[in-house]
Order: structure tokens, then C-alpha cells, then sequence
């Protein structure tokens, strides 16, 4: 099986990269495909633009979702939304195929600083991914990501939210058989 993940963040640094490192340790007999969202850069999408044609970095966004089985991603929150990487990426891909997650399942996640732990653009994301042929299967917020996630070993630390995601990852694979 063909896992794509990737975060909603081009940061370096990315907390939802972390995130979702801990959550490919569950699934490492699977084939896996981390895309960084750095190697899709491409112009400010605008309907000017489109008329030159499309980038292809949306093209090969769109061929990795084409090419997996399932997605694991996990949203990076930046003023309440999707990061400007993130939603640039999105819009130039929903232009070549609206139906950009083709209809895989999906694992959707989010993390953040705050004690929300990118709630709102977890709401978003979950209202609006159906709309754009995601079919998620879960969610999981992981709230004050500082405290609750060891980064140099790739673990979470509250045994709570550790047994949640780790309950859902079993659920989301076996969603999958």
C-alpha cells in the first residue's frame, strides 16, 4: 500500500512535519511518500496567470495523490487558516482537477503552539476537503504541541492524546485492509 503524507507547512521547522513523522513510524510496512510542500513552490495562484498554463508542481502534486492509496496529512494553522504554501498549492491543483484528493482516505491532523492545537483550521479543513474528493476517515488535534511533543525522539508525551492518535491510527489502517 502507498502511504502520501505530507504537512500543510513549508517551514523548516514544521511542527505538523513532526506530527506526522510520529504518525509514519506506525505504517513503516507501507510504501511511504513524504512530499514537502517546499518542492511545489510555484507562483501566487491568480485566474491571469492560469491563463499561461499551469505549473508543474501542481501536476506532480496532483500524479502523488493519483499514485497513493492513502493520505496522512496534517494542517499547519496560520491566522486562524490554511498556511499561504499550503493554500497556493491547493488552489493551483483544485484549478487542474477539482477533485483534488481523488477521493482517497484521509488521516487529517493538525497541531499548533496553542492550546487549540489548530482547531480552526482543522474545522476548515475537515467542512471543506469532502467538497475537493477527501474522504476522511479521521481527525486529530494535537493542542499545545511545545508540551505535549518530544521532538528529538519523535514521540508525544501526554499519554492521553498519545493513546487517542495511536487508537486512530489502528482504526485508520484497518479502515484501509
Amino acid at each position: 500500500m502507498k502511504i502520501l503524507a505530507f504537512a500543510g507547512s513549508s517551514s523548516s521547522t514544521s511542527r505538523n512535519k513532526e506530527l506526522v513523522k510520529y504518525v509514519l513510524k506506525r505504517f513503516t510496512e507501507h510504501d511511504i511518500n513524504l512530499l514537502d510542500l517546499k518542492d511545489f513552490d510555484m507562483p501566487v495562484f491568480s485566474v491571469d496567470r492560469e491563463k499561461d498554463g499551469f505549473p508543474h508542481e501542481a501536476h506532480n502534486f496532483l500524479k502523488a495523490i493519483e499514485e497513493c492509496d492513502a493520505i496522512i496529512c496534517s494542517m499547519a494553522e496560520h491566522n486562524r487558516s490554511y498556511s499561504a504554501a499550503f493554500k497556493n498549492v491547493f488552489d493551483w491543483a483544485s484549478r487542474i482537477n477539482v477533485k483534488v484528493f481523488q477521493d482517497k482516505p484521509i488521516l487529517l491532523m493538525s497541531t499548533s503552539p496553542g492550546g487549540y492545537g489548530g482547531g480552526n483550521v482543522m474545522a476548515t479543513a475537515h467542512k471543506f476537503f469532502p467538497q475537493f474528493g477527501a474522504d476522511i476517515r479521521d481527525t486529530f488535534s494535537l493542542p499545545k504541541f511545545i508540551e505535549n511533543f518530544d521532538v528529538e525522539n519523535t514521540e508525544i508525551l501526554n499519554a492521553e492524546f498519545k493513546a487517542e492518535l495511536d487508537q486512530k491510527i489502528s482504526d485508520f489502517k484497518k479502515g484501509l485492509s
